[in-house]
């Protein structure tokens, strides 16, 4: 193995790996804040804040403000950001996970996960006023979890405070770190600190790399099920399709490299494969913890995907450069791949303009595929934040007349789809429907595109039929508008034998109690 600057990774014959510390140690945990009462569960983001930071969450709210920085406004439109790290945990084999937060909270959770296919109960520990202020909320979370750990069942259990804890400062961090051979891992992902979903995922993704480094720095752990490649390995960051790791894997395979776990990773052993990739590439470029946790171990991290013909070429050459490859090998293994991608993307032309938004983080890459297929995209939006990782990408968009808008939230898609009126717009669920009321042919991100391979000769017109067959679509869409042309919208939707029955005081006086707490939350801001 070779030696980097930061740890040293090696595996014995038992089948162990070990990792020898070259930095200095990491630092002891925060003192334990003092518990601060409780709110409710729909209070402001601004009163949370302020009751974390009363209740000792400084630090932690800075770590978030830092990792996950917001744009002009406090955070884009989405579900509960929870459900991400929620789901990381959910579909790893051997963990069980308990959420700690208010009871509406962990409903709509759990009921989102089990919609998005989860096969495992999600714990709850319910609270009061009463237990949460007295420090019984902490009591019965470690009761809870002494209750469900099982060498036998279970590698770890993930411990997840919502809104309402964090704000309180129930302390997870004085947890055991282990029971019964059980890990336990705690984390905060607070709607008030974590932005995006997308973002939750790093939080749990960084949390787990960070808790595995501490094991192989105590001593030898067990060898991943999957073996240990007989080549040096890219470990791959960021959710992806099923076939786009073994499209990555072929890539490399003529530089004489192979493609490593995938973080977030699917059980607990290939945190350490990860941990012995010799690079990373960052895929998705949002997982800043996770990183820090890579760079900690001395990996370096490469940039962008290997997308389209001239994303393939550059994300290949960055990689060789990553392992000090010669040039010729390099271009061996462009040589093996581009030509089959430039096929590919001549063969399946997309033609019209297309606006795309999404918050799952990939949204770059989609339309580098695209551009390069022949569409127009005159604008990108994306919930995550701009990062180094994806700078060459924005860079590069932005070079073909493209507006990227990082921290997108609904109001900017909607105006762009509303300025452009493009033949497709790919976007999130209000922007489809917004879309389809304006006969815009349109598409769900998250289900319909981003679940679909992207990388290497495998993505290359892997969108075009979805695409196609939308856009194509214009004509129904003309025809259901025209044949839906007069029944109203809102709360006159319908079709109506007089005028509907509008009640004008009532919406006056609905408007004075909005724009009251309107201003009651930007008198708290200002204090």
């Amino acid at each position: 193995m070779s030696e980097r600057e930061g740890y040293n990774v090696s595996y014995d014959d038992a089948g162990t790996v070990e990792i020898t510390e070259a930095n200095a140690p990491l630092t002891d945990a925060a003192p334990v804040p003092d518990m601060a009462a409780p709110q409710g569960a729909c209070t402001s983001a601004s009163t949370l804040k302020e009751a974390a930071r009363a209740a000792g969450q400084s630090e932690l709210l800075e770590k978030y403000a830092a990792d996950y920085p917001t744009g002009p406004h406090d955070q884009p439109q989405s579900m509960c950001p929870a459900f991400g790290s929620l789901r990381v945990g959910l579909r790893m084999k051997r963990v069980a996970t308990i959420l700690s937060g208010s009871a509406c909270c962990v409903y709509g959770l759990s009921f989102v996960s089990h919609f998005y296919g989860a096969r495992r109960s999600v714990g709850y520990v319910p609270f009061n006023s009463e237990t949460l202020v007295t420090g019984k909320l902490f009591e019965d979370i470690r009761e809870a979890v002494h209750d469900l750990a099982d060498g036998d069942r279970l590698d770890a259990i993930v411990v997840t405070n919502l809104c309402v804890p964090t704000a309180s400062g129930v302390p997870l961090r004085l947890l055991p770190e282990e029971i019964d051979g059980v890990r336990i891992i705690g984390i905060d992902v607070p709607g008030f600190g974590v932005p995006t979903h997308a973002e939750a995922k790093d939080v749990l993704a960084g949390a787990m790399l960070n808790y595995a480094r501490k094991e192989i720095e105590a001593g030898p752990v067990a060898r991943p099920d999957a073996g240990k490649s007989d080549r040096p390995t890219v470990a791959l960051l960021g959710e992806m399709f099923p076939a786009d790791p073994m499209m990555i894997g072929a890539m490399l395979a003529p530089l004489g490299l192979a493609a490593g776990p995938v973080v977030p990773c699917r059980e607990w052993r290939e945190l350490y494969g990860a941990l012995d990739c010799s690079v990373v590439a960052a895929i998705h470029p949002f997982y800043t913890a996770s990183v820090r946790e890579f760079e900690a171990a001395g990996r370096p991290i490469v940039g962008s995907a290997p997308v389209g013909y001239e994303g393939t070429a550059s994300w290949l050459a960055n990689i060789g450069a990553a392992f000090g490859l010669p040039a010729d090998r390099i271009a061996e293994a462009q040589n093996a791949v581009l030509p089959a991608i430039k096929g590919g993307l001549a063969a399946n032309p997309i033609n019209g303009t297309i606006t795309l938004s999404g918050y799952e983080g990939s949204e770059l890459l989609v339309a580098r595929l695209l551009i390069e297929s022949g569409a127009e995209i005159p604008y990108v939006g994306t919930a995550c934040a701009k990062s180094r990782w994806s700078a060459d990408d924005a860079a590069w968009l932005e070079a073909r007349g493209t507006r990227v808008k990082f921290r997108a939230s609904l109001e900017d898609d909607l105006s762009a789809m509303e300025a452009i009126r493009p033949d497709l717009a790919i976007g999130t669920t209000p922007v489809v429907q917004k879309g389809k009321e304006m006969g815009i042919p349109s598409l769900y991100y998250t289900n319909l595109i981003s679940a679909r391979p992207l990388m290497g000769i495998a993505g290359a017109g892997s969108l075009t039929e979805v695409v196609g067959t939308a856009m194509a679509n214009k004509g129904r869409m003309d025809t259901m508008r025209a044949f839906f042309e007069g029944v109203g919208k809102g709360d006159t939707a319908g079709v109506w034998n007089g005028a509907p029955n509008l009640h004008p005081q009532f919406r006056a006086q609905n408007l004075k109690k909005i724009e009251k707490r309107a201003r009651a939350a930007k008198a708290s801001e200002m204090i």
